[in-house]
């Protein structure tokens, strides 16, 4: 099993789509080192932009791009892309559904040491309250590679929620990603544990936990967030006795909110978050993040017992 950011193999996968797609460009605001976007600066330094400290303006500039007939994919934090630019993001990008791609990084808790300011946990929340657009969260890098090239061929604005710290990989190589499609990493009957992102893994390590005390859990990878899969969530409630979810997000408008209100109308059903309890994080290690916000396997474990009373 190995390990890698999202951000590292967002990076890769840029260089083997600019190769595949001549009309992909890709924009960065001074972060190019940070968003890994700097690999594709490398192999093809006519398409790439420096739009320097300045991400109103790489947005509109991934608008003319897109307007233009390329497909930009636009890059920084997500604390800035989608707070100091959500404007433009939504009058610019969404509303005329132009093919943007934000290709947001160091999003969550594992931004680490950076602190509060960096550590965007409403980013999931304010991207998929916006009409048009597509939300993507990848939980490792094979998934990841994936989702880009998905993306490029799919038309209208996506945001994509990267990571900066190593993941180990989940996946393997004949995994099959597709946009709107959840995937089911293990049966079980007791509890459904539907995770994103950094806590798919958690969610893997939990099933291994509560299996061993004779509770049997299926574990779901929702990588896409924005058209979330309704069919799948429906079967979940319906074949297993109750939710729990797992994000590296405040509870409040990510993963699990977007979970109960497809359930909450057709198919009721008890759900159980697991996130960020709707406060900001501080300056630390990720894993000692993780651990002091409740955003590790052994919650998730918690979180099902609860459930089971």
């Amino acid at each position: 099993m190995s390990n890698l950011a999202t951000r590292e193999a967002y990076g890769k996968a840029l260089v083997k789509l600019g190769e595949k797609l001549e009309n992909v460009v890709v924009l960065d605001a001074d972060l190019s080192k940070s968003t890994k976007t700097n690999e594709f600066k490398k192999v093809y330094p006519d398409r790439f932009f420096n739009m320097g400290i300045a991400e109103q303006n790489l947005i509109g500039a991934s608008c003319g791009l897109a307007a233009s007939g390329k497909i930009p994919f636009a890059s920084t934090f997500a604390m800035f892309a989608t707070g100091r630019a959500y404007e433009i993001v939504r009058n610019s990008v969404c509303y005329p559904k132009l093919n943007v791609k934000i290709c947001a990084t160091h999003a969550g808790l594992t931004v680490g040491e950076d602190g509060a300011s960096h550590q965007c946990i409403e980013d999931i929340s304010l991207m998929r309250v916006i009409p048009n657009m597509t939300v993507l969260v990848p939980a490792d890098d094979i998934e990841t590679e994936q989702m880009i090239f998905a993306v490029a061929d799919y038309y209208g604005p996506v945001y994509v929620r990267l990571g900066r710290s190593s993941v180990p990989t989940i996946n393997t190589e004949d995994y099959k990603f597709q946009i709107g499609k959840g995937t089911i990493l293990k049966e079980g009957k007791d509890v459904s544990i539907i995770a994103c992102g950094i806590m798919v893994a958690e969610a893997l390590k939990a099933g291994e936990i509560l299996a061993e005390e004779g509770i049997s859990a299926r574990v779901v990878n929702m990588s896409t967030i924005k058209p979330i899969d309704k069919e799948l969530l429906e079967d979940c409630a319906k074949n297993t006795k109750f939710i729990v979810t797992a994000e590296e997000h405040n509870v409040i408008g990510g993963l699990g909110s977007a979970v109960s209100e497809v359930l909450s109308e057709n198919t009721p059903v008890m759900i159980k978050k697991v996130g960020v309890e709707d406060t900001f994080g501080e300056s630390g290690k990720p894993a000692e993040l993780l651990e002091k916000y409740g955003l590790t396997a052994m919650n998730i474990v918690a979180k099902v017992k609860e459930g089971l009373k």
